[in-house]
């Protein structure tokens, strides 16, 4: 089940860097046509938040998929950069005294913690703002339809039936609102929105950008669904087996609050065959694609055998 390491690694490293440097254009201190002022305290907030950090596996599946059909260039990196700027602005957010009250995210103290609670919530309305800003530019995409399919599809998989309501079942999940019992149904239905939505989109984004056609673009759906559960599943064995240190935030946060998930009700051993299986799942889904998806194939596999 072992990745092809050094074609894998060289892609997603080559792949962060070109993020980082575009994040970096995104996020410099120089107005944009229609603005009328960056603070610099924003500013430098924002870029707390984003740069320097993560994998950027979320635009690495965009650009990767959109490969597939032939779309490579600006249109991908700007359409994955959106994606990790909403994805960023979530993890702000999600570390909230009020959401999970975190000091540490990606080994650095969190946005809320270097600054101020009030800055926090404004770096991610404004990372929110400036992901769909960039998707529904032309810069993006010289075609309209393509443009608002991506604005589309973003915001259902990061809103109410997507990210925004899994976060919502999350809390629920704590107690927050009375006690409640989570079945795996519910774990996994919650997780699909909170986690696997955003990475489903991720996949389809590079469908859509490359034109695909119906079942070409259901295909890298059901791809992205399957790894969406992986990361997850993956997440929660980590969150039960690694240190604070080696993931750079706390860890056993679920375990603390009276949370389920897989790990809990199928066991370690279950969560890692649900694992194998997931990668199955996404193998078959991009089977049509034949060795033209190996990336993508190497993706699941890198998901589920992470050790941070």
């Amino acid at each position: 089940m072992t990745p092809s390491t050094h074609t894998f690694s060289a892609r997603l490293n080559e792949t962060a860097e070109l993020i980082e440097t575009h994040l970096q254009a995104l996020l410099a201190d120089n107005l944009r046509h229609g603005e009328i002022a960056r603070p610099s305290r924003l500013m430098a907030a924002m870029r707390h938040a984003v740069l320097g950090g993560g994998k950027r596996l979320r635009p690495f599946l965009t650009i990767e998929a959109a490969r597939l059909f032939g779309a490579e260039g600006q249109g991908p990196l700007r359409a994955g950069s959106a994606v990790e700027l909403l994805h960023c602005y979530s993890l702000v957010h999600d570390d909230l005294p009020s959401m999970d009250d975190d000091d540490l995210r990606r080994g650095r103290p969190t946005v809320h913690r270097a600054y101020d609670e009030a800055t926090a919530i404004l770096v991610g309305d404004a990372l929110q703002t400036l992901a769909f800003e960039v998707l529904a530019d032309p810069e993006t995409d010289s075609d309209a339809a393509v443009r608002s399919d991506l604005v589309l599809g973003l915001a259902r998989a990061s809103g109410l039936g997507g990210m925004v309501g899994g976060q919502l079942l999350d809390l629920t999940a704590e107690g927050r609102y009375g006690a409640v019992a989570m079945g795996e149904a519910e774990v996994r239905q919650l997780q699909m929105m909170k986690t696997g939505a955003i990475l489903t989109f991720s996949a389809e984004a590079g469908a859509i950008l490359g034109r695909a056609d119906a079942d070409a673009r259901r295909s890298l759906v059901e791809y992205g669904r399957a790894l969406g559960a992986a990361f997850q599943v993956a997440d929660d064995i980590l969150d039960r087996e690694a240190s604070s240190e080696a993931l750079g935030k706390r860890t056993g946060k679920d375990r603390e609050k009276g949370k389920a998930t897989l790990v809990d009700l199928l066991g370690l051993d279950g969560a890692k065959r649900e694992c194998r299986q997931l990668v199955e799942k996404a193998d078959a889904a991009l089977a049509s694609f034949g060795d033209r998806a190996q990336i993508l194939r190497d993706a699941v596999r890198f998901v589920v055998e992470r050790e941070v």
